[in-house]
């Protein structure tokens, strides 16, 4: 994987004030290699400047830089989306359509639409990679409080979240994943989704995990008391923590339709911490790449 570019706010508004700027380096980020085109796979075309189109001198298809990748048919300007990509790479709270549409002086709506496309991409991305090694799994519940039953047997939000951990026990990969009941089959499908087949996967005793071991997976469970709870699985509880703080701190009011989107964004972050300066650059890179999203 080539190395992404680290770019402090400084270098952002320096690289990327204009336009052309902002088209030139998606241009590379879709072709590192030079222009292919996206029909007939040539690679010699002309640059049309008044329209500012790539056409292929073979075929004399016409296509633009934002053709294809999330930011087809685009209205808005490159520098609006970039300005997007950074602020919502660089805000570990994560960026409110309301907070975007004040800051870039645009349409609630048209920040909301913007923010769930650079979602997508996250979730694209992050679905590229299975976790591996150890993996620590656990369901959790988001919401407000409800009245009726605590735990597994509430009537909020649920979600499975998964948390890859390295030789030395540090926390890796995560992924999290909503689903509508804590069931076999729910988490079966969570790890044969997001769990390389042979890892180790840890849990609690619920019956749910049981069957992990029957699906190629070396499951190691323990069932565990109040007493317990701190020391067991303590790392992701922690990680579980830092995500309702982010949805609940941020995100005010947020309902069940879109919870998943948000989860993707805190994930995508997470999952390059130790790089901050390069998300900015893995955002757009993970935008030029991804195919066009509908509008939600």
């Amino acid at each position: 994987m080539a190395k992404a570019l680290s770019m402090s706010l400084i270098q952002f508004q320096k690289e990327f004030a204009t336009e052309e700027q902002c088209a030139d380096y998606l241009a590379h980020k879709r072709w590192k290699d030079g222009f292919v085109c996206p029909k007939c796979k040539h690679d010699a075309y002309y640059y049309i400047q008044t329209r500012q189109l790539y056409e292929c001198q073979a075929c004399r298809h016409q296509t633009s830089v934002t053709a294809g990748t999330l930011l087809h048919k685009t209205k808005l300007p490159l520098t609006i989306w970039f300005w997007s990509f950074y602020m919502v790479a660089h805000d570990k709270r994560g960026k409110s359509a309301l907070s975007l549409s004040q800051i870039l002086d645009l349409n609630y709506r048209t920040a909301l639409r913007l923010l769930r496309k650079i979602r997508a991409a996250m979730k694209e991305r992050d679905s590229l990679y299975l976790l591996s090694g150890i993996v620590e799994m656990d369901d959790a519940y988001f919401g407000a409080p409800r009245k009726g039953k605590d735990g597994r047997g509430t009537n909020k939000a649920k979600a499975v979240i998964a948390l890859s951990k390295d030789e030395h026990n540090h926390p890796g990969f995560l992924r999290i994943q909503v689903i509508d009941q804590v069931s076999i089959e729910e988490i079966r499908c969570v790890a044969q989704a997001c769990v390389k087949p042979g890892s180790k996967i840890v849990s609690d005793g619920h019956s749910s995990y049981k069957p992990l071991s029957d699906i190629g997976y070396d499951h190691e469970s323990k069932v565990y008391y109040k007493e317990d709870k701190k020391d067991f699985l303590k790392m992701l509880h922690n990680v579980i923590g830092n995500v309702k703080a982010y949805i609940q701190g941020t995100y005010h009011g947020l309902g069940d339709k879109y919870l998943q989107s948000y989860f993707d964004e805190f994930c995508f972050r997470f999952n390059r911490r130790f790089n901050p300066n390069e998300i900015f650059d893995r955002l757009l890179n993970a935008c030029a790449l991804s195919k066009p999203h509908p509008q939600p």
